[in-house]
């Protein structure tokens, strides 16, 4: 039940609130310092807890003479007099003089009349102020309080409470456009924010050192609780803007969320944000600290679940930071952060940390849209620390001097520098092939070239006083090879190498005995001792974050990395080494994009130590090309691409709930934007062509015109079948290799109707072919198209739509040469003359200068356009053309049966009576107008519908599959399956088929634990043969399982084979997992797999996680026995190493 608003009392008069607020109210109140007299508008929710928590709390200065003196001002406080009516700073306020009111008739008294006197809206105040509008100040957006919303008067006191309840329980509306609904709001990075501290006087947070320009922006627009997208260099500072969040919602006594892309990230920011600020909690896949902290640190998926699940956390959220934006460019997770923005509900704002990319506006302005706020775009290219990038060519001592700038610090590229590099290189070819011969030394080198190489620069290097240094490394055996290979190098001093040891000792403490001598362990140790460090994804998870820490004390001097190093926490170098600028993405090998370059790269440059940033390209084969070099360099950075698509938990969670459809969620994917942002428009021409539709004269179609609808619909259908028989021939390879020099084609485009001309030339660019052809004309075409006339009639009759009624000139025969596209031609003819394309496009192009003009044409011309014009008089309707089935052998069905309905038209056509009534082109017109607004209108409802989404087909192909297997039923209703589905965290369809075949119930623990590891393992491998047969039996279950679901979908017209689907699988680790989950030491599980001791802790990570989703979905469907197998499951996996604690954690 609504209460009634209470109006807000405050007994000194220092604070004045100009709403009525209530339980969760979000108005603004005028607060005054005691101290120094100044005001402010706060947040009326903030003032409140603050006045409550000043008087609840114990002050020993006050005495019971100054409570009783509290006491007796408040029983003082004249209610009728001493409350302000107008708050400080507006020109009108509240009206409470009683108004003169009709009197109702004797007997008809409602309650509408009772409550007329409780003004509840502010009285006669000025609705013509731009008050709460996008774009407004933080003092002019007060109004945009649901609370500060004038109440409509009721009808009656249901309705007044319905209202009320409606309104406490729905989002608050989203606030009106702005004009021309811009969203994206570009802020200029460069212009210096003169006021910041009269503007800020008392900061939220504040730190050792001055915010940059683009720094003070962001915070000036957060303190306005505007939605912010911060793009920079790495190091640039980002994490400044993502500080002030977290302190201005701990000063709000509101909620923070940092999500970030990888768990190991938000172990880092974790360390650094409680070292700061105190009150921070981590939520990960297996840790959960500090939960009811203010600011929670968690991946992208675990806010995900939350908002799927309805968590409380959203209830009291402010602030939202997402850091490393560009990583919804992955393809396998990027969808996940499209998910999270488009389901943030719309009071939560929004802060956006990424590189440096070209389309920032525009993801800002699908988010400002999405949101209905706007979004404003800081973006900086400058960078802290500038970079001078070099090639080094030595690979001795005799040549560690070779190194040569090619970008300075200013951006310049030095071609100088990089023939430099060339030219040496060249001589040491040179002289190699003197002593050797001329086989030319490999690519990448051997071990022994890349010791000489390494060796060469780390001693220049040292001797520039330019460590530590980061060498990315695009393979985690290269990686290894590399810093083993330096046996010789030492550039640790013993009183650093006093401090490693001590760090090493505390941190390898926490592991049992066998875990602190795993090889990899000794290893590390061994190289961390004398100042290197490997870190890439099969390092251990305890191990990369002691490389980690160590760097980030300098005591790491030479860090041998891949390129997930670059991702995330502040830990710049002196120097960064690029060891080869080729990488393999999976599927290919390729150059560094300019995005992946830039971002690795700017891990150069220590703020406030170093001048400039070292950036070296090792040159240990030929030296790269220039234009490679310069792409890599000084391109533009990949764009941020939708990789939205749907998955079967994502269809399963909306269909369970009512708020949001699965055509919703597509609506408002980043990958619909570029064709849903022009809705509005598409909505208001919509509402326009149905005014003018309405007012157009319905045309005449009795009597002889009475088929007159029907032979427009004719013309149209036959238009676009020939179209299509056309394009199916032009997209055909015998179609192609028909279109050779000589061939005589009907051209039908823009300039012309009908026209006959023969191919000079064929070509290619990169889209298409172009066609050089000599075309028959009247005169020489204008170069303004509006003064060439139309190409087609406007009234076309039979003659005019069936068969080709060729042009003919009605004066002196011309020609002109054209390129054109296969579009262009109307018909491909039998045809072909013998013709001298080069000459006549030689004469033709020398025509055309003025000095030329008037030269008679050569003969070869002359003889071209004689025989066209011959054919065309020949044959007027046109002449024979190559048929798309039995000339060109198109077996397509469409072509078949287009043809066969193209002729079908052409008959109904030539019957029409339409064409011989005098009033048939009047009539025609008319109709043709309005058919045309019609077809628009339905262009636009298209447009504007569900029917239009990209993915709608694959939407309704996926609600098969789950309709077909059980998960849903005829209605959309989700059943037993799908919630158990909706409780998997990833798997979904294999996992709960296997659940409800009782595929896992028979199993011991660490043998379903081993099963399951097939569905998490990344790395390649077959399971091997010592398996137990219960193993390779439940293998082979697992298989046939997935063969079957991959079936349904291939029945129900997924792309996805059978055998990529099955192919998923891989069981290369499910004798380590057995013998681990059975309690064997991990020293010992080596032994069983040259997997990385790193990867078979992510899978063993990522296995106890797909239990622990087990365990709640036996709960879910009542299987207390697999339940308690599966708890089993994740406890025996959980111990020793695989799940040490994160030292950023401790």
């Amino acid at each position: 039940m609504a209460s009634l608003p209470v109006p807000q009392i405050c007994s000194k008069k220092q604070n004045s609130c100009f709403c009525h607020p209530q339980p969760g109210c979000l108005c603004m109140v005028w607060s005054t310092q005691p101290e120094n007299g100044k005001g402010r508008w706060i947040p009326g929710l903030f003032w409140l807890s603050w006045e409550l928590q000043s008087h609840l709390t114990y002050r020993p200065k006050d005495t019971i003479t100054d409570l009783n003196t509290w006491e007796e001002a408040e029983e003082e406080i004249d209610f009728e007099k001493d409350l302000l009516t107008v708050p400080p700073g507006f020109k009108k306020g509240m009206d409470f003089a009683p108004k003169d009111r009709p009197t109702p008739a004797p007997g008809l008294l409602s309650l509408s009349y009772l409550l007329e006197p409780l003004d509840l809206g502010g009285g006669d105040e000025d609705e013509n102020e731009a008050v709460g509008q996008p774009g407004g100040s933080r003092r002019d957006a007060v109004s945009a309080s649901p609370c500060s919303t004038p109440l409509a008067r009721a009808s009656s006191l249901e309705d007044l409470v319905l209202k009320e309840a409606s309104t406490a329980v729905s989002a608050p509306e989203a606030p009106e456009p702005p004009p021309q609904e811009q969203w994206a709001i570009p802020v200029d990075a460069t212009s210096p924010v003169g006021d910041f501290y009269r503007l800020i006087p008392q900061p939220a947070f504040q730190w050792a050192f001055e915010p940059d320009v683009f720094q003070k922006q962001a915070i000036l627009h957060l303190e306005r609780h505007d939605s912010v997208f911060v793009a920079a260099h790495t190091s640039a500072g980002k994490t400044v803007v993502a500080e002030y969040a977290i302190a201005l919602a701990q000063k709000h006594m509101t909620r923070t969320i940092y999500t970030s892309p990888i768990k190991a990230l938000s172990n880092q920011k974790f360390r650094d944000f409680r070292n700061t600020f105190g009150d921070v909690g981590l939520l990960t896949g297996d840790v959960q600290l500090h939960p009811e902290a203010s600011c929670l640190i968690m991946t992208t998926e675990i806010l995900r679940s939350m908002l799927y699940s309805g968590s409380d956390v959203i209830r009291d959220l402010e602030w939202v930071i997402f850091d490393e934006v560009h990583y919804i460019n992955d393809a396998e997770r990027g969808v996940v952060w499209e998910e999270v923005l488009i389901m943030l509900p719309d009071h939560v704002s929004i802060i956006l940390l990424s590189a440096t990319v070209p389309n920032a506006l525009e993801f800002a302005d699908w988010i400002g849209r999405l949101k209905r706020r706007q979004i404003y775009v800081i973006s900086t290219v400058t960078r802290p620390v500038p970079l001078e990038h070099y090639l080094f060519t030595g690979n001795s001592s005799k040549t560690q001097g070779e190194l040569f700038l090619l970008l300075d610090s200013r951006g310049a590229f030095h071609t100088k520098g990089y023939y430099a590099a060339v030219e040496a290189k060249k001589e040491r070819m040179s002289k190699h092939a003197q002593t050797f011969g001329a086989k030319q030394p490999t690519h990448q080198g051997g071990p022994a070239q890349d010791r000489g190489v390494y060796l060469s620069l780390l001693a220049s290097l040292r001797t520039r006083a330019q460590l530590p240094v980061v060498v990315f490394t695009f393979s985690r055996g290269r990686c290894d090879e590399q810093a083993s290979g330096l046996t010789s190098l030492d550039l640790t001093t013993s009183s650093e190498k006093s401090e490693i040891h001590l760090f090493l000792q505390r941190c390898l403490a926490r592991l049992r005995g066998s875990d602190r001598q795993l090889p990899q362990v000794l290893h590390m140790s061994e190289l961390l001792n004398r100042g290197l460090g490997v870190h890439h994804s099969g390092i251990l998870p305890i191990l990369k974050e002691i490389v980690e820490m160590l760097f980030s004390r300098g005591l790491v001097k030479v860090l041998f990395a891949t390129e997930t190093f670059a991702m995330g926490v502040n830990m710049p170098a002196r120097t960064v080494v690029f060891d080869s600028m080729r990488k393999h993405d999976g599927s290919t090998f390729r150059d560094l994009l300019p995005g992946e370059y830039v971002q690795m790269a700017g891990r150069a440059g220590r703020r406030g130590l170093d001048p400039t940033g070292t950036v070296i390209l090792l040159c240990k084969g030929r030296v790269p090309e220039m234009a490679d070099l310069h792409r890599m360099m000084m391109g533009k950075p990949s764009q941020l691409q939708s990789q939205f698509r749907l998955t079967y938990t994502m269809i399963l969670n909306l269909l369970r709930v009512d708020a949001l459809r699965v055509e919703d969620m597509m609506k408002r994917s980043f990958s619909e934007f570029p064709s849903r942002k022009d809705s509005k428009a598409h909505e208001q021409a919509l509402a326009e062509l149905t005014k003018r539709l309405g007012a157009l004269e319905e045309p005449d179609v009795t009597g002889q015109l009475v088929d007159l609808p029907e032979y427009y619909g004719w013309g149209e259908e036959l238009t676009e079948t020939q179209h299509m028989i056309q394009r199916r021939i032009m997209e055909s390879v015998n179609g192609l290799k028909s279109l050779s020099a000589g061939r005589v084609v009907v051209v039908k485009n823009q300039e012309h109707h009908n026209a006959l001309g023969v191919i000079l030339q064929v070509s290619s660019n990169s889209t298409s072919r172009v066609f050089t052809t000599l075309v028959l004309c009247d005169k020489p075409l204008s170069q303004d198209p509006q003064d060439r006339g139309p190409a087609t009639p406007e009234v076309p009759y039979p003659d005019d739509l069936v068969g080709f009624k060729l042009f003919l000139p009605e004066g002196p025969c011309e020609h002109t040469v054209v390129k054109l596209q296969p579009a262009d031609m109307a018909a491909i003819t039998t045809k072909v003359l013998r013709v001298n394309g080069e000459k006549i496009l030689e004469d033709f192009s020398k025509r055309q200068q003025p000095k030329f003009k008037k030269d008679p044409p050569l003969a070869a011309v002359t003889t071209a356009v004689q025989e066209l014009l011959r054919l065309a008089q020949a044959h007027p309707a046109g002449p024979p053309t190559l048929d798309p089935v039995n000339d060109l052998q198109l077996k397509d069905v469409s072509v078949v049966e287009g043809g066969l309905r193209a002729r079908k038209l052409e008959e109904l056509i030539r019957g029409a009576q339409c064409v011989h009534s005098p009033r048939f082109p009047a009539q025609y017109l008319k109709l043709r107008e309005r058919m045309q607004i019609q077809k628009e209108m339905e262009r636009l409802r298209f447009l504007l519908s569900d029917q239009s989404l990209l993915l709608l087909p694959e939407y309704h192909q996926r609600v098969e599959v789950l309709r077909t297997l059980g998960y849903v039923d005829e209605a959309g209703t989700v059943k037993l399956a799908g919630r158990v589905a909706c409780a998997m965290s990833s798997h979904e369809l294999l996992l709960t088929e296997l659940m409800f075949d009782n595929a896992l119930s028979t199993l011991r623990p660490e043998e379903i634990a081993a099963l399951l590891s097939g569905l998490v393992c990344q790395s390649p491998g077959d399971a091997g043969d010592q398996l137990p047969n219960t193993l390779k039996q439940g293998i082979e279950r697992v298989r046939a399982v997935a063969k079957r679901i991959g079936e349904v979908q291939v029945a129900c017209g997924l792309n996805q084979t059978v055998e990529e689907f099955v192919g998923e699988l891989n069981f290369g680790l499910v004798e380590v997992v057995y013998e681990w989950a059975r309690g064997m030491p991990f020293s010992e599980l080596a032994g069983l797999s040259g997997t990385p001791e790193g990867l078979v802790v992510r899978c063993i990570q990522r296995l106890a996680e797909m239990c622990r989703s087990l365990r709640g979905a036996a709960r879910l469907v009542g299987e207390p026995v697999l339940g308690a197998k599966m708890e089993t499951a994740a406890t025996l996996l959980r111990r020793d190493i695989v799940f040490a604690a994160s030292l950023y954690t401790q």
